[in-house]
């Protein structure tokens, strides 16, 4: 069989081929679209079978690419989903802005403090608020636990949290009309305590006190715990728990403890295990009776129109409240947090981008392998008078070729991969370890465009010593004994 492979110059960057094969076939391609060193590098792409392993190594090499790429979309995808996911959760259960004391002696007039700071710039809503570290029990357990006093109506305009109510309601913190001002029963009276922990059973002498005893239990101010704190404590709605106070009171035996009980309204789960597990609500005026601090809060949350102008916004309330006060903003509780974050990002970034690395070792090898290979067809092309610049972009053609190849197949996989693990939540946690009880997925087009860019770059880097070494053959010495 003859085989006649002829090149002949259109242009500078075209040329035809004619193949004949036997004396009655003649085929023709002329490829006047397709840019010469590209066309070269295709077909040098497109090993024969006495070239397998040239061939097996590009094929390595562009599955490198493919998984490297992959890998960092999918990694880049989840690093930016517990942000994300974090962020939103975040700031759906707390405000983005408070203002407090800065001795710490809480904000007296409050009330006409924050309707005129409510009117500032840039500011949706605020609410008043209490906190105080406490410890919630029920029979023989016990937890540790931050206690708020809100107003809901006003604590809805700040936060999610208490749309989060799973089980019960949070409408029983609303503020009942006419209420009396002291609905916490006295604890000193031990009937009164026995009735309340609904221990004592209806007997012949006296067949009302379980009647008696869902009345008390029904006047108990209400509190909503999270799901986690509940679990442990072995709560549920209508369960009745005691809320101890570390700020006690001065009796003739010393400092005693001030404890009060709650009945168990509602049951929150927001998903956010610091929240879920330690965290607990009641009434703005019950905290207020039980801390003894008069009308008198600690705390104006704000819900501002740009999350990422908090500081600034902050400052500004600031002035605006007066000597004396002082704000903190979401990003300043929340800093270390978000910088590890970051931290991990990056790290997650180098490691898995050595795969890349060694995929463009790979396209090395195998352009190296090449250029050995077509030692004597690149002499042919060159004493017809092909330029060491064109031999040079023949095998960064080959590279770009491999790279964009492994490049597109890795995006396409990664993004995929992201969405169905996004979509479906395949991938559960341990809400205790992580804050959230799944891997989430955030694929954005901005880190598709990184992790292309420098596939495609550490490709055509990788090309640059097999180009070099193919541009210095020298015709007459390949040439010299065929």
């Amino acid at each position: 069989m003859i085989y006649i492979v002829i090149l002949i110059r259109v242009n500078v960057n075209c040329f035809v081929t004619w193949t004949v094969e036997g004396e009655n076939t003649c085929r023709c391609k002329l490829a006047l679209r397709m840019k010469f060193e590209f066309f070269i590098a295709s077909r040098y792409l497109r090993a024969k079978r006495k070239q397998a392993v040239i061939g097996v190594i590009t094929v390595i090499s562009i599955a490198g690419v493919t998984a490297g790429v992959a890998s960092l979309v999918i990694a880049l995808a989840i690093n930016n989903g517990f942000r994300q996911d974090l962020q939103e959760r975040l700031l759906g259960s707390t405000s983005h802005i408070n203002l407090m004391r800065t001795m710490n002696d809480g904000i007296q007039d409050w009330r006409p403090l924050m309707d005129r700071l409510e009117k500032q710039p840039h500011v949706v809503a605020a609410a008043p608020i209490i906190y105080e570290q406490v410890l919630i029990s029920l029979g023989g357990r016990a937890r540790g636990a931050v206690l708020k006093g809100i107003i809901p109506q006003d604590e809805r305009k700040v936060s999610d949290l208490l749309n989060s109510v799973k089980q019960g309601s949070a409408d029983a913190l609303d503020e009942p009309a006419g209420r009396p001002s002291a609905a916490v029963p006295a604890l000193s009276d031990k009937h009164a305590l026995s009735e309340a922990e609904g221990n004592v059973r209806p007997t012949q002498e006296n067949p009302d006190l379980l009647g008696e005893v869902e009345q008390r239990r029904a006047a108990m101010p209400p509190i909503l715990l999270g799901k986690d704190m509940a679990d442990e404590l072995g709560a549920k709605v209508g369960s009745v728990v005691l809320v101890t106070s570390p700020q006690g009171e001065l009796t003739p035996y010393g400092m005693a403890p001030k404890y009060s009980r709650f009945r168990v309204a509602g049951i929150f789960h927001s998903g956010f295990y610091d929240y879920d597990s330690s965290w607990s609500f009641i009434r703005l005026s019950d905290a207020q009776r039980l801390f003894a601090l008069g009308d008198v809060i600690q705390i104006i949350e704000f819900k501002i129109d740009d999350i990422y102008k908090a500081a600034e916004i902050g400052q500004e309330l600031e002035n605006a409240a007066g000597a004396g006060f002082q704000t903190t903003n979401w990003m300043e509780q929340n800093k270390p947090l978000f910088h590890a974050l970051r931290l991990e990002r990056l790290v997650t970034f180098i490691t898995v981008g050595l795969i890349v690395f060694v995929a463009a070792l790979n396209i090395l090898i195998s352009l190296t392998m090449m250029v050995m290979e077509k030692n004597r067809d690149i002499a042919v092309l060159m004493s017809m008078g092909t330029r060491k610049s064109q031999v040079r972009k023949i095998f960064i053609a080959q590279g770009a070729l491999i790279g964009v190849v492994g490049t597109v197949l890795g995006l396409v996989i990664g993004y995929v991969l992201s969405w169905v693990g996004g979509h479906y939540h395949l991938f559960s946690l341990s809400a205790e370890v992580y804050s959230i009880d799944y891997v989430p997925f955030a694929p954005r087009v901005l880190d598709g465009i990184w992790v292309a860019v420098i596939a495609i770059g550490t490709s055509l880097i990788a090309t640059i010593y097999p180009s070099w070494s193919a541009a210095k053959i020298l015709p007459a010495e390949a040439l010299r004994y065929e």
